[in-house]
């Protein structure tokens, strides 16, 4: 498949999904809420079944297509771990994700919702000039 295709087909099974989720469980798909009802003990099985398939997806995906496994980068993992825990607290205190937010919120139109998507947008593009035009990275 087409590297131009990629993106488009993962957005469209991403909405696929989300779009699945609502209509067969009347649950929104925000991954920071599975998490942390995985995390308390809410409703465990289908919780468990979704974050495993989350994993088991991409690397999956990595068997079949022969691409090589995902390094750290100069970064090294020290830095991506504390970048995922600092994404977990921020997540926790918007009250939801991007796929929760951006995904599912915005299509349902939710002002609460864009108004969170485009702080994460605005949030990533600052880190982004700070990182590479001020820091040098």
């Amino acid at each position: 498949m087409n590297n131009l295709w990629l993106p488009l087909t993962g957005g469209i099974l991403i909405g696929l999904s989300a779009l699945a989720m609502l209509a067969l469980l009347g649950r929104i798909t925000g991954i920071s809420g599975i998490f942390a009802g995985v995390i308390s003990a809410e409703e465990g099985a289908w919780r468990w079944a979704f974050l495993a398939g989350m994993i088991a997806a991409p690397l999956l995906y990595q068997l079949l297509s022969n691409q090589p496994a995902p390094l750290p980068g100069a970064t090294g993992w020290p830095l991506i771990i504390i970048a995922g825990l600092l994404v977990g607290f921020g997540t926790r205190y918007a009250g939801g994700c991007t796929s929760g937010h951006g995904v599912c919120g915005i299509g349902r139109l939710s002002p609460r919702s864009i108004a969170a998507t485009m702080t994460f947008i605005i949030a990533g593009m600052a880190t982004v000039f700070v990182t590479r035009h001020l820091l040098g990275s």
